[in-house]
């Protein structure tokens, strides 16, 4: 009766830890399921920040409230943000007029190589140069490139990390400009 009573509290025990797991995925699941509600603090507030131009003027992130704004890191010795460029470029005149704005923050050593890119690339949007700082702001930028696409309300609603889709990216912009 030993034997049957400690094979019992050995199944329940295997049983309690097995619904403990369970309640774990489950839980861990619905809080990054796409499906639920949407709270603030899953698309937190854009960190603002004060950064240096390219043309010597600072720009302000706050002064660009009101506008749907694609925040994108890069730097010029990177191979996938040099094939998006001319794409952000045709983004950035295909939605200006409707509160759009594309806002590069270059996280290159020094302006003078951006420079150059920003002229071969005929860049039609503002940069900035980043710098570790800014990037732990954004949760830190371990690679490049990395983008956040920014709503009206300076809400983060899409992060891309690594190149990025530009139909879905298109996609996205629509929807976000539709928000007043």
């Amino acid at each position: 009766m030993n034997q049957r009573h400690l094979q019992k509290k050995v199944v329940a025990g295997i049983v309690a830890v097995t619904v403990v797991i369970g309640l774990y995925v489950l839980n861990r699941h619905r809080a990054i399921s796409p499906s639920l509600v949407v709270t603030s603090t899953e698309h937190p507030l854009a960190p603002d920040f004060s950064l240096s131009g390219l043309d010597g003027h600072t720009l302000n992130l706050s002064d660009y409230r009101g506008k749907v704004v694609l925040l994108d890191f890069w730097a010029t010795w990177c191979e996938p943000c040099r094939e998006e460029t001319p794409h952000f470029v045709e983004l950035q005149n295909k939605y200006q007029d409707q509160g759009f704005q594309i806002i590069g923050v270059s996280m290159d050593d020094g302006p003078e190589p951006v420079r150059d890119f920003y002229q071969q690339f005929k860049m039609n949007y503002p940069v900035v140069m980043g710098s570790a700082k800014t990037g732990e702001l954004y949760g830190g930028v371990l690679g490049l490139p990395i983008a956040f696409l920014i709503g009206r309300d300076g809400r983060i609603y899409f992060k891309h990390i690594g190149a990025i889709d530009i139909s879905s990216l298109d996609r996205e912009i629509n929807v976000q400009l539709q928000v007043q």
